[in-house]
């Protein structure tokens, strides 16, 4: 058995199945438990695989209101914006972007209510120069991981 591209192919099974047995992958693999596991605690010392959680639909739990937030801040004040809005729960995803703003976070929210309330908060802060928020009418895709490519 060649290992060629396993930690590809492993990343792969488990992107199927994140709950999927040792033994289990091992046999979709073709390879020993002990290949699957020494693979997989290697992948994971390398910071590859970051760890496994659930996939929630937060649509389902009430909270279906999703807002992009763009913001412009002060050079020296994008660390502490960023981890601010690192340690609100509801925000998602937060990203240091280049162009027109410096920040984009991504929220989820139950009501129009608490997305204003928390946005207004957050526009207390005077190194905030500009804000742009868009509610997200229709999510097409989101939370989208994709199988690495195998080269054969």
């Amino acid at each position: 058995m060649t290992y060629e591209n396993l930690d590809a192919k492993l990343i792969n099974a488990l992107l199927g199945d994140g709950r999927a047995s040792l033994r289990s992958l091992a046999e979709e693999l073709d390879v020993s438990v002990t290949t699957v596991s020494n693979h997989l605690r290697d992948l994971e010392d390398e910071g590859v695989i970051e760890g496994y959680t659930p996939r929630v639909n937060y649509d389902a739990l009430g909270y279906d209101v999703t807002a992009v937030i763009q913001l412009k801040v002060e050079g020296s004040a994008l660390p502490e914006i960023t981890d601010r809005l690192r340690e609100q729960k509801q925000m998602i995803s937060v990203y240091e972007v280049t162009g027109d703003y410096d920040i984009i976070a991504i929220g989820k929210f139950t009501d129009t209510d608490g997305m204003n309330d928390q946005i207004k908060q957050l526009l207390t802060d005077a190194d905030i120069r500009e804000s742009n928020t868009s509610v997200v009418l229709n999510a097409v895709v989101e939370n989208q991981q994709f199988d690495l490519d195998i080269e054969e």
